[in-house]
């Protein structure tokens, strides 16, 4: 008896897929095309590119930045030279001006929506749009270094804060390692290297 009841239940299966009048993906639009992921509708338009040229307090050379647009973020790469050996603190600050000693005019991290958020990339109430990780210095005072953050961007769209703003925006490195949690810069003391972000 059991058979007959699967042989019957298996036949209904082609049918069904055949049916027009089986229920319709509910993601699909009117014209039956299943429209693109949430992640995906918030992407950046790719290929945009910018760069920085550091300067340390004295106004000297202290190597480069160069900055990519991708769909979910920007890849930074950092070149830098004359500085001390061991870790060093690296940001993003909201004001595209790198006036020496100290740098105070490239103002404090770039913030989301321009708001305040804390400190720390590691910081359970953090981060802010310009915490990235610390940049690394050999014996012979050179850094090199590629990271990637999602909360910064490049293009006039998408998802991240805009390095190229009205008022621009800064890259800088700190004397000391920023510890991803302390307020306000995670006792990365000085501000020893800034680059003004400019688009090419």
């Amino acid at each position: 008896m059991r058979l007959p009841l699967i042989a019957a239940g298996l036949m209904t299966l082609p049918l069904m897929a055949c049916n027009p009048n089986a229920s319709p993906d509910p993601t699909a639009d009117e014209t039956g095309a299943t429209p693109a992921t949430a992640p995906a509708a918030a992407r950046a338009p790719v290929g945009a590119s910018a760069q920085a040229s550091l300067t340390d307090g004295n106004g000297g050379a202290a190597g480069t930045a160069s900055f990519r647009q991708g769909p979910t973020g920007v890849l930074i790469r950092i070149e830098a030279t004359g500085l001390t050996p061991g870790w060093h603190g690296l940001h993003l600050h909201a004001i595209g001006q790198c006036q020496g000693p100290g740098f105070t005019t490239a103002g404090a991290h770039v913030q989301h929506g321009g708001g305040t958020v804390p400190h720390g990339l590691l910081n359970a109430e953090g981060s802010d749009a310009g915490d990235l990780p610390n940049l690394y210095v050999g014996t012979d005072g050179r850094g090199f270094a590629e990271v990637f953050t999602p909360n910064a961007r490049l293009a006039d769209t998408g998802p991240g804060e805009s390095l190229l703003d009205a008022d621009g925006s800064a890259i800088l490195i700190h004397a000391a390692p920023d510890d991803y949690v302390s307020q306000p810069i995670g006792g990365s003391g000085d501000r020893v290297a800034c680059g003004v972000i400019s688009a090419p």
